[in-house]
């Protein structure tokens, strides 16, 4: 009431500009431009909603039975492609056993996994491929999606040895995705249309997570995700074995082990935070955490681990020079 009744101008004054800013901030938060986190999760959507079930009549082939292969095919087996629209090709029989226990059919003729499949995985050694492609090369149609998974073979030198205007596709998976979490990163080539893209992403979808990015950083992601699983499983080792040295049954010791990388991992994941928020998280002043990270960080495993990536990721490249 003093207010009213010793500065009524002065309160008229503020009201008025009150009512003048406040509109005018809230158009400028209207205004606000997206952060590029905000546009990678909206991008990150858009890829989701683009993403359809793969098509069940879909023929898909394997020239290979390694692996890589096995891990593609079993995590395809888990969304709606059938077995037996699935045909895999190696020169020995050792591996195709799991295959065929799988129900998926298995030859020792790269052509004829060639000749009758839509969308076909190169699966095979680096130094192998251009043997492989100049063999099925004549069977090769243009319609036909041609995925390498060949580490370090770049998408110039595989449509070099194809027939022209074939369509191309360079992908890197990692091992889990035999239990559907895996890692994957793709590049389209010259000839490979969003659509093609849309294709092997149906077909992968059961796999883990699927992201299209530049070739340049297929052999950055070989380094990071697919040599980095045995990075991952060298460190759960080294955890167990800790634990059985200060007097944990080992088979106990690894079973934990195991379960604290997954836990570790899905939380991570999950939780959108940076890994070292997470791990701020776990520490206490003075408390057991803080004491083992200082011994990490003393045997220097920061840097060790930034130069196990390095060192894989220029494998890569040197692979690809070959």
């Amino acid at each position: 009431m003093a207010i009213l009744t010793h500065c009524p101008h002065q309160l008229l004054a503020v009201l008025h500009q009150i009512a003048v800013c406040k509109p005018a901030i809230y158009r400028r938060r209207r205004r606000r431009r997206p952060t590029r986190v905000t546009d990678a999760l909206q991008r990150s959507q858009k890829a989701i909603k683009m993403d359809q079930d793969a098509d069940p009549q879909l023929r898909i082939g394997f020239i290979g039975a390694g692996n890589m292969a096995f891990g593609i095919a079993k995590g395809m087996l888990s969304g709606n492609v059938l077995p037996i629209n699935i045909k895999v090709s190696a020169p020995s029989s050792t591996n195709q056993g799991r295959f065929q226990e799988l129900g998926i059919s298995v030859t020792h003729s790269n052509n004829e996994v060639v000749s009758g499949s839509d969308v076909v995985f190169v699966a095979v050694k680096p130094h192998l491929v251009p043997l492989v492609l100049s063999e099925v090369s004549p069977h090769v149609q243009q319609k036909q999606i041609i995925v390498s998974v060949a580490a370090g073979v770049t998408l110039a030198v595989l449509e070099e040895l194809l027939p022209e205007n074939s369509i191309v596709i360079r992908l890197m998976p990692n091992l889990p995705c035999v239990v559907q979490e895996g890692a994957l990163l793709f590049a389209r080539g010259a000839n490979a249309k969003q659509e093609d893209g849309t294709v092997l992403r149906s077909l992968l979808r059961c796999c883990g997570l699927v992201v299209e990015g530049p070739e340049a950083w297929i052999d950055i992601h070989t380094g990071m995700s697919g040599s980095g699983v045995a990075f991952v499983y060298l460190f759960a080792e080294a955890l167990a074995e800790g634990a059985v040295k200060m007097g944990m049954p080992s088979a106990l010791a690894h079973s934990i082990a195991s379960q604290t990388v997954l836990g570790a991992g899905r939380l991570l994941r999950d939780s959108g935070k940076h890994p070292a928020q997470l791990r701020s998280d776990v520490c206490t002043p003075g408390g057991t955490t803080i004491y083992g990270l200082h011994t990490l960080e003393q045997g220097g495993v920061r840097a060790s681990v930034m130069s196990a990536v390095e060192s894989a990721t220029e494998k890569a490249r040197e692979l690809g020079r070959k």
